[in-house]
């Protein structure tokens, strides 16, 4: 009898299991609005300049291939401190943060996840209702029991703010809360800075322990503004952890690149963090791969390279926008009565539709639309070409 005989098969990925449906979809009209990945005006996922850029002046050189530290390329990390925590941060330049380059953002989670159960086994992580799907399986699967803490109301398509204030509140004394720092996934519907200063206050007082996902800096209002959460944590003072992925920002999905960083109480706790932090990573991949972080590094640390990237993701960020006014107006024209202001008030690359699981199952069944059956959609992956037969499957369903 084989080992692997008591294994039942694991649920379909909700994501990714959308998208091997939609290959599988003969027709040949279809659009898939499930997978989060900003595509452009031609349907595909762009090669930002500034890492065409970059990509080609490493080609041009010899470059060993050996193993990099644990805890990633050492030109990475500063300069992906100052871009998560701003220039001059006063708690990078006091040295409490203690930075890893990661596989991504999934990784920077996970490996942040490990650390925080070698410190606070018996801890409960909260999460959003709703939040990112993988969020559950990463915190459970790392021994942590889960709850949620309110944060969307269907009725207004906002954050339920003073239901999120009231969860945190009755929260037990170290609970890891997992936040979004902007454009949340997949609601879309972020806190306002002076929401972020009351939940702030609340994490201090209530001695919570905060986990900043910031997988979208650049694509809310701008680089400097999606950071709010993080600035204002790291003036409070209190520990935390913050994870961030340079796959939306940067276009680098294949190369796996993020960073996670431990926000401690002062540079000698950040030594000990980092020995503790290695260990997690060593016993999972050993060490991290190169290619990305020698992107990310040469963008960051070339004036010029990080002028064009940022227009670049300013462009990203106004075209996903411009999508959100041509979404609404399209339902609006097609008869479409219900309130839609919240389509174009959200932020980043998803919209909360409000579409029920059945009327999503029948956007794909009669339409070839493609979304999750939790009524979130793709906005960065409509465009011109798409967006009649987006708009007139949406409309039909919400119509009856």
């Amino acid at each position: 009898m084989s080992i692997f005989s008591s294994l039942d098969p694991a649920p379909r990925d909700p994501i990714l299991g959308m998208t091997e449906a939609f290959n599988a979809d003969p027709a040949p009209e279809k659009v898939n609005l499930g997978v989060g990945v900003y595509l452009d005006e031609t349907g595909k996922t762009p090669l930002m300049a500034a890492v065409r850029a970059v990509e080609q002046d490493l080609a041009t050189r010899e470059r060993p291939r050996g193993y990099l530290p644990i805890d990633g390329m050492p030109a990475f990390k500063a300069p992906v401190q100052a871009l998560v925590f701003g220039e001059n941060s006063p708690a990078v330049l006091a040295g409490r943060v203690a930075t890893m380059q990661t596989l991504a953002g999934t990784g920077a989670l996970r490996v942040g996840a490990g650390l925080l159960m070698l410190a606070s086994p018996d801890a409960t992580v909260m999460l959003s209702d709703p939040t990112w799907e993988n969020h559950e399986l990463l915190f459970s699967r790392a021994g942590f029991a889960l709850e949620r803490y309110r944060y969307y109301d269907r009725a207004t398509g906002a954050v339920d703010v003073e239901g999120m204030l009231d969860d945190l509140a009755h929260a037990a004394p170290g609970t890891i809360v997992v936040l979004h720092a902007c454009c949340h996934n997949p609601t879309g519907s972020d806190l306002a800075p002076e929401d972020w200063d009351r939940v702030v206050a609340t994490l201090v007082e209530k001695g919570l322990v905060p986990f900043v996902d910031m997988a979208y800096q650049g694509l809310s209002v701008g680089v400097d503004e999606d950071r709010y959460a993080v600035t204002a944590l790291a003036e409070s003072g209190i520990p935390f952890v913050v994870a961030n992925s340079f796959s939306k920002t940067f276009g680098l999905y294949g190369e796996r690149i993020g960073a996670v960083h431990f926000v401690c109480s002062d540079a000698a706790e950040a030594a000990r963090v980092l020995s503790q932090a290695k260990t997690v990573v060593r016993a999972m991949y050993s060490n991290p791969p190169t290619q990305g972080a020698a992107i990310v590094s040469a963008i960051l640390t070339t004036p010029e390279l990080r002028a064009l990237w940022e227009q670049e993701l300013a462009a990203m960020k106004d075209r996903i926008k411009q999508m959100r006014v041509e979404f609404r107006s399209g339902l609006e024209a097609r008869g479409v009565t219900s309130d839609l202001e919240f389509v174009t008030a959200q932020a980043g690359m998803f919209t909360y539709s409000g579409l029920s699981l059945e009327q999503m199952q029948r956007l794909r069944s009669e339409f070839h639309v493609y979304g999750l059956d939790s009524g979130r959609l793709c906005i960065a992956a409509m465009n011109q070409r798409n967006m009649g037969i987006v708009v007139g499957a949406v409309a039909e369903v919400m119509k009856g």
